[in-house]
């Protein structure tokens, strides 16, 4: 799942000078549907209707029946639809995992609030969190609304809601109040977080120059913050990506990264440590990378950060505390993602982005093992040569070892990959395959 500038912002023509990433709800693969060189067929099972839930407090859990759930901002775009945006696909879990037979597409003219009856050509889906509280993942997404030039733009983000039955209604705006915007850039890189430490998910998006605007939740049906004060000033002006929240500290409240530098540049970062009047506190700087990942790679109680910088990786374990130890792991690669795999109650660390394919670092005592890296399983009907990336490491099968989720390309065609985690690392096979293409015939 990555953070990334939204879409919205880049066909709306802003120029930010303040994003920010959360470490607080981290999906989502980069957006920008390709096209399809020739028309796909059984690129997946029938669809089956979303089974209702009552509300559970797993993330990614939009019908809340208790079972994680995939959001897919990459789709394939079908041969006559030009540029157009496909959408976004919502993937089900089960008892088993990801379903792909149980699916939605969301799609700007079904889902999106008009402006000025105006339906947004662009619908991104940004970040993933109960805004409401009331047991059902919502969506945080990005648009494209008319804006003249003149003036305050309008807000882009929209929220769709979670219900029983899943991801259905049409999204709100987010209302974004006067006193809690600055400048005159679009509010642009929604996060999640409970970064008061109230329990409530609260949101954070950018405000011009060094500043975000602070949403503290929980939020109305209509789009409304519980409340909302000046923009705190954050420096940074560029995303990372987050897959889960993360308290490094441990007071209660959930950190933000900030990174100084576009995305998909080496650029340094910053915690902004949460508490009671959001994240306002500097946190631990970090070195200069293309990605950061968190996690407890020694098994220890303080969060450890690692930063993928090309060609080797930076490690500060205990990144919270007033001493983290320094390490250098030696692994090519941008991109990273930590989960337990092997289910021993260390996390281990997934990168990808290199010459090869993604390998696998477990961790130990010690920290991450450089010396036990194993290759990611290559993707069957793919050449070896095709791109893969990493969309997701959760647990989906809830066996308490995180499962990889791989988008692998080539030419026309792509796969949604699942592998599945065990004591050793992944299986050898997936667990289930399937094309994007699936949403949109």
């Amino acid at each position: 799942m990555r953070y990334r500038r939204s879409r919205a912002a880049r066909a709306a023509g802003a120029a930010l000078c303040c994003a920010l990433l959360a470490a607080g709800c981290g999906l989502l693969p980069s957006g920008g549907g390709a096209r399809s060189a020739a028309h796909h067929t059984a690129s997946g099972p029938p669809a089956r209707p979303v089974p209702h839930g009552k509300g559970s407090k797993k993330p990614d859990d939009f019908n809340g029946d208790g079972h994680p759930d995939l959001v897919l901002d990459t789709l394939l775009n079908p041969d006559d639809s030009h540029d157009d945006d496909p959408g976004i696909g919502i993937v089900y879990g089960s008892d088993h995992g990801l379903d792909p037979a149980v699916r939605r597409l969301l799609t700007p003219a079904r889902h999106a609030a008009p402006t000025d009856g105006v339906v947004p050509a662009v619908f991104d889906a940004e970040a993933a969190c109960d805004l409401d509280g009331d047991g059902f993942t919502d969506l945080v997404v990005s648009t494209d609304p008319p804006y003249d030039g003149r003036g305050r733009p309008p807000v882009p983000v929209q929220l769709l809601f979670g219900s029983p039955e899943g991801l259905t209604a049409r999204a709100v705006k987010l209302r974004i109040p006067d006193r809690a915007r600055f400048g005159t850039e679009w509010p642009d890189q929604p996060v999640c977080g409970d970064f008061d430490g109230d329990g409530d998910q609260d949101l954070a998006v950018t405000a011009s120059g060094p500043r975000a605007s602070f949403l503290r939740g929980p939020f109305t049906r209509a789009g409304a913050p519980k409340g909302a004060g000046a923009p705190l000033d954050i420096p940074g002006t560029a995303p990372a990506g987050l897959p889960a929240p993360v308290d490094v500290d441990g007071d209660g409240a959930d950190d933000l990264l900030v990174r100084s530098g576009d995305a998909g540049r080496r650029a340094p970062g910053r915690l902004a440590l949460g508490g009671a009047r959001g994240p306002d506190a500097a946190g631990a700087a970090l070195p200069a990378g293309y990605d950061v990942a968190f996690g407890r790679f020694d098994g220890g109680t303080s969060a450890d950060a690692v930063v993928a910088g090309g060609g080797r990786l930076a490690v500060r374990y205990g990144v919270g505390t007033a001493a983290p130890r320094s390490a250098t792991v030696r692994v090519a690669g941008r991109s990273v993602a930590a989960g337990d795999v092997t289910g021993d109650g260390r996390t281990d660390l997934v990168v990808s982005g290199g010459a090869g394919r993604p390998v696998l670092l477990p961790g130990s005592a010690g920290g991450l093992r450089a010396d036990r890296e194993q290759a990611v399983p290559k993707v069957p009907g793919m050449p070896a040569a095709a791109r893969t990336a990493v969309l997701r490491l959760a647990d989906y099968d809830q066996d308490g070892r995180a499962d990889l989720v791989l988008l692998t390309r080539s030419g026309g065609r792509d796969a949604v990959t699942v592998y599945r985690g065990t004591a050793s690392g992944f299986a050898d096979e997936p667990a289930v395959s399937f094309s994007t293409a699936a949403f949109t015939e």
